[in-house]
This record gives structure tokens, C-alpha cells and sequence, in this order.
């Protein structure tokens, strides 16, 4: 079996076809976490700033201060392309995922999960970055805003608010 993508820590459902099949994907109690977009944009950004890779959104994140790099067109490109919903699609765009879990809401999202397992998970806080705590303090009201509006699918369905 070949999987149709690369397999890593940020697989999609799609990239899972050719070693799952679409029955047995169905048959599945798929989760994920999810993030504030807001937090979800500074890790991003600190991330690239912190890997030495050649990669386009690297050069980016190293040449530019925060604002002009969630500004700029191909990240604006990358979160309108990228909302939670987009990695639970499988091969044929079917989204499958029983619960998304809020990173924010952990101890009440997880409940349905726990339920499905029969036990209690101990998730232990790890990646921790090397960045504020806060997300909030990187930002502006107008930047705040914009980027509300480029992640506005992750917004509204899971109501977040910066």
C-alpha cells in the first residue's frame, strides 16, 4: 500500500488514501485539535522563524516582522486554503471527523472521545514554544480583524473570538 500523500504529524485524510480504504475510513471515529486562529497565526509564525528548512513561508517569517507576514498574499493564501475542516477531508473532499477538539475547550471537547474510548486521557501540555503566552499581545485591532476575516471558516464554526 502507498499512501496518496506524505504522512507526518500534519496528515490530511486524503493523504491516508491507498492505505486506508473509503469503508474503513468511514468505520472510523476520526478526531483532531483545532486552535484559536489567532494563536494558530503567532505559533505559525515563531515556528518558521525557528527552522532552518528551505521553504518559502521560512524566508518569509525570517525577513518580516508579524503583521506584514500574516499580511502578506501567500499566508493569507495558506489559512484560506488550511481550515481544521480541510485536513478531515478524505481523497474524494468528504469530510469525516466525529469530534473536533478545541485546544481551548480541551477538558469539555474531549468528552466525546473519552466516551467513544471507554477511559479518561491525561493529555500532557507539550510543543511548548518559546514566545508569549498571550497571543493577543501581537496584535493590533485592524490586524486582530483581518485575521478573523482570512480564517473566518474556523470563526464561525467553532465561535471563536479573539
Amino acid at each position: 500500500m502507498t499512501p496518496q500523500g506524505r504522512l507526518w504529524k500534519h496528515s490530511t485524510l486524503a493523504d491516508i488514501d491507498g492505505i486506508v480504504s473509503t469503508d474503513e475510513l468511514a468505520a472510523m471515529f476520526c478526531v483532531t485539535l483545532v486552535r484559536n486562529p489567532w494563536d494558530r497565526a503567532v505559533s505559525y509564525y515563531h515556528w518558521l522563524r525557528a527552522q532552518d528548512f528551505r521553504h518559502p513561508a521560512v524566508t518569509l517569517a525570517k525577513h518580516l516582522e508579524f503583521e506584514p507576514f500574516i499580511r502578506d498574499d501567500n499566508t493569507v493564501k495558506a489559512f484560506r486554503a488550511w481550515p481544521a475542516e480541510a485536513y478531515m477531508r478524505d481523497a474524494a473532499g468528504v469530510e469525516h471527523c466525529a469530534k473536533y477538539i478545541r485546544i481551548e475547550h480541551l477538558e469539555e471537547d474531549i468528552q466525546p472521545l473519552q466516551s467513544h474510548l471507554g477511559f479518561a486521557l491525561n493529555v500532557p501540555f507539550a510543543n511548548v514554544s518559546k514566545r508569549a503566552r498571550d497571543y493577543r499581545i501581537y496584535y493590533n485591532d485592524s490586524l486582530a480583524e483581518f485575521v478573523g476575516t482570512i480564517c473566518e471558516i474556523d470563526v464561525l464554526r467553532f465561535e471563536y473570538r479573539f
